[in-house]
């Protein structure tokens, strides 16, 4: 898939969008590239904790792989 192909993926997804988290970490993401600065630094405190457990999860061997879950639905 090419570059305009995704943008129009994309651009499509975002005006159906109503999830006001997704969108928030969307603007994020954008604002932090304009202004030349790390996506980390404009998260909330929450979006941080969130990501840290994650990381947590996958250092302590508390994951499922990708392969296991289609397994586990049937997909």
């Amino acid at each position: 898939m090419g570059n305009e192909a995704i943008k129009l993926e994309l651009i499509e997804w975002v005006t159906q969008l109503e999830d006001k988290d997704i969108l928030s970490y969307l603007k994020v993401v954008k604002d932090s590239k304009a202004i030349n600065k790390d996506w980390w630094e404009f998260l909330s405190e929450s979006q941080k904790a969130g990501i840290e457990r994650g990381m947590d999860d996958v250092t302590n061997g508390r994951t499922v792989s990708h392969a296991d879950m289609k397994d586990k639905y049937g997909l």
